[in-house]
């Protein structure tokens, strides 16, 4: 009964997380910015299609094509959130100078988003006045919100659901503090993106997997091998199992660790769908090689030379993040150090069971089934990102996720 409870509970709270994580709701407009140490502030409006409608009248749709549409009211945007919107500080005025529109789709509708930048920014204030007066006189529902998404020094990184300000019609202006800041915490806060995007990476957890397997075991000599089953011995002790995941470990940190520099400071550069098939594929060689020895007594060359473009991929992570040149260094530390406690606790959590599983007969079993696992899975992935298609088995997954839901009456 309680096992049927907690079931239960977890998955309504998988059920319900987006809700908590998106940031977008009806009846909302939002200020997005993101605060540079050296290169100013730049931000976006996001305003709701119907929301622009009941202001202007315009007739817009939720539907993918209309950005030409929306382009062509670009002047009188502008105009608009010129006279409803506004930015101060000690410096002075910061003027809103535009960059452009786009559009985000989402379940609620389009989102208009209208791209600037913030002049007088020569230093970065203690605080930021902002005026939101936008849709209130033909919504009277309507609120604003203003999220900074980036702020390196104040430990900000990749952010768009925690809000730092809120506007109402009877509300529309309110102080925004930047002065709670340090290195510290922007390090901290690139730690823990290189935690979470190793552990959200299951392909780099895949690579991990196939690299550690083999650990808990040893294999006999050509003449004692009866089948593939019987291929392997488990080792007797702990300080050689320990021995090989330090050494593996080793040489793929400091792989990535080299490639992930190189690439961050933009002294190599390879196209990213090379680098994500080749991350694919390596999963694949490394539990193929469980299975039959490419590189005997060598196991180091998989996780060096693979290594090297698991590096480049987490350089890839850094890019969406929008770092720019400030703090480069304290980032890539910040994050490479994130990485290596990211797969430190997988390890620490899948290897003490593996090397209590390593006396069972059926290890071996584990080993093997484990490995062609891994082979299908990387030949999935080399497939859909060599040619750029979708194959489909994850949006199925996803869809049985869903009925698996629905049949326990949680949507």
């Amino acid at each position: 009964m309680l096992n049927h409870k907690f079931r239960k509970l977890l998955l309504s709270f998988l059920l319900f997380l987006p809700l908590f994580l998106f940031a977008h709701a009806p009846e909302h407009g939002y200020i997005f910015l993101r605060i540079y140490e050296n290169e100013g502030v730049e931000g976006r409006f996001e305003i709701l299609s119907d929301d622009l409608n009941k202001v202007f009248d315009w007739g817009l749709k939720s539907k993918n094509n209309q950005l030409s549409e929306v382009k062509s009211h670009t002047n009188e945007l502008q105009t608009y959130l010129l006279e409803h919107s506004n930015f101060k500080s000690a410096n002075g005025e910061h003027n809103i100078t535009f960059k452009g529109i786009e559009i985000l789709n989402t379940g609620l509708g389009d989102y208009i988003q209208v791209l600037f930048d913030l002049d007088n920014f020569s230093t970065i204030p203690d605080s930021l006045d902002v005026t939101y007066n936008i849709a209130f006189e033909k919504s009277p529902t309507h609120r604003g919100f203003l999220t900074v998404e980036y702020n390196w020094k104040a430990g900000i990184i990749e952010n768009e659901s925690n809000i730092s300000l809120y506007f109402t019609p009877g509300d529309t202006t309110d102080t925004l503090s930047l002065n709670e800041v340090s290195l510290w915490k922007g390090f901290v806060a690139m730690i823990n993106q290189g935690i979470w995007h190793i552990w959200i990476g299951i392909d780099h957890i895949f690579f991990l997997i196939a690299l550690i397997l083999p650990s808990v075991i040893k294999r006999r000599r050509e003449d004692e091998i009866t089948s593939l089953m019987t291929s392997w011995e488990p080792v007797s002790e702990f300080k050689p199992a320990f021995k090989y995941i330090i050494s593996i470990i080793t040489f793929f940190t400091i792989a990535h660790t080299i490639t992930l520099s190189l690439s961050a400071l933009k002294v190599i550069s390879l196209p990213g769908w090379i680098v994500e098939s080749i991350i694919a594929f390596s999963i694949g060689l490394a539990a193929f090689h469980n299975i039959k020895p490419i590189f005997k007594g060598r196991d180091w060359i998989i996780a060096f030379g693979f290594g090297l473009f698991h590096g480049f991929g987490f350089a890839s992570v850094l890019g969406d993040l929008g770092l720019q040149n400030e703090f480069l260094v304290y980032s890539l530390l910040g994050f490479n150090v994130g990485v290596e406690i990211g797969q430190l606790l997988i390890i620490f959590a899948i290897f003490p069971i593996l090397f209590l599983l390593r006396n069972r007969k059926f290890y071996s079993k584990i080993l093997v089934i484990g490995s062609l696992f891994l082979i299908v899975a990387s030949a999935y992935w080399v497939i859909e990102r060599v040619f750029d298609i979708n194959l489909g088995v994850e949006d199925y997954l996803r869809y049985l996720f869903y009925k698996a839901r629905v049949a326990l009456n949680l949507r």
